[in-house]
């Protein structure tokens, strides 16, 4: 027993856990649209796409989380923009804006004698070291991004599965998809303040392709991808502490072994059923 509560006597470590549970909500909503789109390498993209902003926002004094949010948005729209001037499919508009703003990101890094420090845990990410007011913006984003969703789940839904006949009865297509890719973009940002802009992706992406796999509805799908995700985060942590490793990059692993877990046990189910 005392392996579970050594650790809760720490006030970071409660904070953590509280983060990545709202974490793992906020993954499921953003992260069950993504992969069932085909928009995974979008967060990937993002997570790298955002660098400028960062850096932008360190060299001002700003927030940093606001630079990489706004970086988000405009990377979003960046690629919808390019691939509606140039006919360019979905993945080539979104490398090709992606590579411009990390090349960008990488410029304005070698301008800044002072990142190895002040910006490595962007880079390498710290679930330990989240406050109060992370929490509070967390939980606020949860509530947003989820109203947002169950709001416009019919007409993303649709948009999703039909695209023609949700563009013949009128509903803003190219709309749905400029703030679902804005959304991702937002959610990864939050999510680099864990685990860094390096490993953000795992978070949005593992737990939704794990819950798609054993999932009938959407609904059910966003409920496993909420839970894998919150297992996979609470046994990181704990991994974390006891073996004294990097916690986010420990969650990141964690998860990962989670889905080849449930992979394999998916394909030993298929292989012992009725053939």
């Amino acid at each position: 027993m005392e392996l579970l509560t050594d650790p809760l006597q720490y006030g970071f470590f409660v904070r953590a856990l509280v983060a990545l549970a709202l974490v793992s909500l906020l993954c499921a909503a953003v992260g069950t649209w993504a992969v069932l789109r085909g928009l995974s390498y979008v967060g990937d993209a993002m997570s790298h796409a955002v660098l400028p902003g960062i850096v932008i926002a360190f060299l001002a004094g700003g927030n940093l989380l606001l630079g990489a949010g706004i970086a988000a948005v405009l990377a979003a729209l960046g690629m919808n923009a390019v691939r509606d001037r140039s006919g360019l499919k979905q993945d080539s508009a979104t490398y090709i804006v992606f590579v411009g703003m990390f090349a960008l990101g990488i410029v304005l890094l070698s301008r800044t004698p002072t990142f190895t420090t002040d910006l490595s845990h962007f880079l390498i990410g710290n679930p330990l070291g989240v406050t109060a007011q992370d929490l509070w913006i967390t939980a606020a984003s949860v509530v947003g991004v989820g109203g947002v969703l169950l709001a416009l789940q019919k007409e993303l839904l649709l948009t999703s599965f039909d695209p023609t006949e949700a563009q013949a009865i009128g509903l803003p297509v190219r709309r749905l998809e400029q703030l679902l890719l804005a959304l991702i973009g937002l959610v990864v940002v939050l999510v680099i303040g864990l685990v860094g802009t390096t490993l953000s992706v795992s978070l949005l992406i593992t737990g939704a392709a794990a819950a798609r796999l054993y999932a009938r509805s959407l609904g059910q799908m966003m409920g496993l991808a909420a839970l894998f995700g919150l297992v996979g985060g609470t046994l990181g942590l704990y991994a974390s502490y006891y073996l004294n490793t990097a916690a986010g990059a420990t969650v990141v692993l964690v998860n990962t072994a989670l889905f080849l877990l449930l992979l394999l046990g998916r394909s030993q189910r298929r292989s012992a059923g009725p053939r």
